[in-house]
């Protein structure tokens, strides 16, 4: 569908001149300018995607009826990177982050872990990278959380929340475990485990990394979960590196993985990340 330029003029220009016409104007551009952005970035995601595929500039351009030269010069352009589509078409991310009762603790309440600040901070610095705006909410206890939103982050163990245990179901692969040790995730790929260095003494955690359904049926949601909360700072910090090769491969659609991270055991800042198992998509 094209857009009939007539009718908009047309729908702008009823009613009330003066204040109401400079509002309504105001109103279309800002519409016109979402647009240009997004097709802008649909064009270079395309771009970028048959040189993946092998084919070159002078191909594309010949094919398209453009020059090599304009190719490289749209690849460059001041369209917003192709990889912010990841966090979805809004123009504002929102972290949910969880909130916890923590046994033993002085505090009041319930608390959000230096990790999962961390993680939240490092998220909020890529995707002001991409030009897009960031949020942050508590997951407050028993883990209720309003899944269905684009632009959603949730960052939340499934030990705190039954909504996103049920919701961890939709992957097959992928599943976070429990026993008398404690949590762990499992490759039913492989049926290889993996547990936490963490709750051996050692400074590093293993992480979830995916796109889960939304409950209304309606699109997804980004979730990044840790057996601990370092390993939600870890997916985050493995996500600057790695974003623009992980959207050329998955684009939108579901997906997950598993991320290993290492921290400094004094400031628990992470110094190093890494993919641990392939990228499982959970449709075509």
């Amino acid at each position: 569908m094209y857009l009939d330029v007539d009718a908009v003029l047309r729908a702008v220009s009823e009613g009330e001149p003066g204040v109401e016409l400079i509002k309504r104007v105001g109103e279309a551009l800002g519409e016109v300018e979402q647009l240009t952005s997004r097709l802008g970035q649909m064009r270079r995601d395309e771009i970028e995607s048959l040189l993946a595929s092998g084919m070159s500039q002078n191909e594309i351009g010949r094919r398209v009826g453009l020059t090599s030269a304009r190719i490289s010069q749209l690849r460059k352009s001041g369209t917003p990177p192709a990889e912010r589509a990841f966090f979805g078409s809004t123009s504002t991310v929102i972290a949910a982050v969880a909130e916890k009762l923590e046994a033993g603790k002085t505090a009041p309440g319930p608390v959000v872990s230096v990790d999962d600040v961390q993680a939240y901070e490092r998220l909020r610095d890529l995707v002001v990278g991409l030009g897009l705006d960031a949020t942050y909410e508590t997951v407050k206890p028993p883990g209720e959380v309003w899944l269905n939103r684009d632009g959603l982050v949730v960052i939340c163990g499934p030990r705190h929340s039954a909504l996103i245990r049920q919701v961890l179901e939709a992957d097959r692969v992928l599943v976070f475990e429990h026993d008398r040790r404690g949590w762990y995730l499992t490759d039913r790929s492989t049926m290889r485990v993996y547990r936490s260095p963490e709750d051996d003494g050692e400074p590093g955690d293993v992480a979830y990394l995916g796109r889960l359904p939304r409950p209304d049926g309606q699109g997804t949601f980004v979730y990044i979960a840790g057996i601990h909360a370092a390993g939600s700072a870890g997916v985050v910090h493995w996500l600057g590196r790695e974003l623009p090769a992980l959207y050329r491969d998955v684009k939108t659609r579901r997906f997950s993985t598993l991320i290993r991270c290492e921290y400094s055991p004094t400031t628990r800042e992470v110094v190093s990340s890494e993919r641990i198992t392939p990228i499982y998509r959970h449709e075509g």
